[in-house]
């Protein structure tokens, strides 16, 4: 899992546990942190970041310091919104749809769940995506 730290195991457990409960996900250890796939598409990636370290989200870090993250995929109006709302969101400066969300004692899990799901359902193929029971959406 490369030189940098990992996820604090509580955080990883949080997230798996949204992921698990969705068709043909498996889990795997990524380049830094864990991962869950669907097929073999990434569609969240639970990670620490730094200021310095990993590399690729350096710039990230910069704006909300030392953090573990889930990096997840979004569309359309939704994309752009969460690309420039600001902390707690990151913009990750890869991939044309990945958004990082900072996973903190402020976390809204019920928002992960519905973000991650979104992400699964994005890149999964439309028969296993079909099968996802999605919450209401509130309003």
């Amino acid at each position: 899992m490369g030189d940098y730290g990992d996820p604090p195991a509580a955080t990883v457990d949080r997230v798996r546990a949204i992921c698990t409960t969705l068709p043909e996900v498996h889990e795997e250890p990524a380049w830094v942190g864990t991962r869950w796939r669907v097929r073999t598409r990434t569609f969240a990636h639970v990670l620490d970041i730094a200021h310095d370290a990993p590399p690729v989200l350096a710039s990230a870090a910069e704006s909300v310091g030392p953090a573990t993250i889930v990096a997840f995929r979004s569309t359309g109006d939704e994309l752009d919104a969460l690309r420039h709302a600001g902390p707690p969101y990151l913009y990750l400066g890869w991939g044309r749809n990945a958004v990082g969300l900072v996973l903190d004692h402020d976390t809204d899990w019920d928002e992960v769940a519905e973000l991650v799901t979104e992400s699964y359902c994005l890149l999964a193929p439309k028969k296993l995506s079909a099968q996802v029971v999605r919450p209401p959406e509130a309003g």
